[in-house]
């Protein structure tokens, strides 16, 4: 989980998705939509936009990938020819946001954005893998939290928390 996340209160994955913004609007618009169903185990933050020459295109994209949990890279026929996905997956890379890349299109061919790595498969995007993926995610985020916490106690007092006489 990050710094900035709200998934310890909410139970819910935070996560930023990336698509083609010239191919796969609808795609985003369907995950958004089942993020809003009952259990889905997460929630979107935010998703691509129209890639600009600008620093601020760079530090608002920046600050939204830092500020997920994860992120979701929606794969479509066209990905590898989008320059914005590959500037968003230089960023997730760099910030070392955790991310899969998910399917888009069950009958047509999809392909992976520039810059993701050979050996990285892409999941069938289904109800049942999609909450499987984010289930997961969501275990590591915490177990990864709780890591830090037990890291952070023990370099200020040298000790573990005291625990409950009951």
């Amino acid at each position: 989980m990050t710094a900035n996340s709200e998934t310890g209160n909410s139970g819910e994955l935070n996560v930023f998705v990336s698509f083609d913004t010239e191919h796969d609007t609808e795609l985003y618009e369907l995950l958004l939509s089942q993020s809003e169903s009952p259990n889905s185990g997460f929630s979107v933050s935010g998703g691509s936009e129209r890639l600009t020459d600008s620093d601020v295109w760079n530090e608002r994209v920046r600050r939204r990938v830092s500020a997920a949990d994860e992120v979701i890279v929606i794969c479509g026929e066209h990905t590898e020819e989008s320059m914005g996905m590959c500037a968003e997956l230089r960023i997730v890379q760099e910030e070392k946001t955790p991310y899969f890349l998910l399917w888009g299109r069950r009958e047509m061919m999809c392909t992976k954005p520039m810059g993701a790595k050979p050996a990285e498969g892409m999941y069938s995007w289904t109800r049942q893998i999609l909450q499987d993926r984010v289930s997961h995610s969501l275990r590591k985020a915490r177990s990864n939290a709780t890591a830090e916490t037990l890291r952070n106690s023990t370099r200020k007092g040298g000790s573990t928390p005291p625990s409950d006489p009951a």
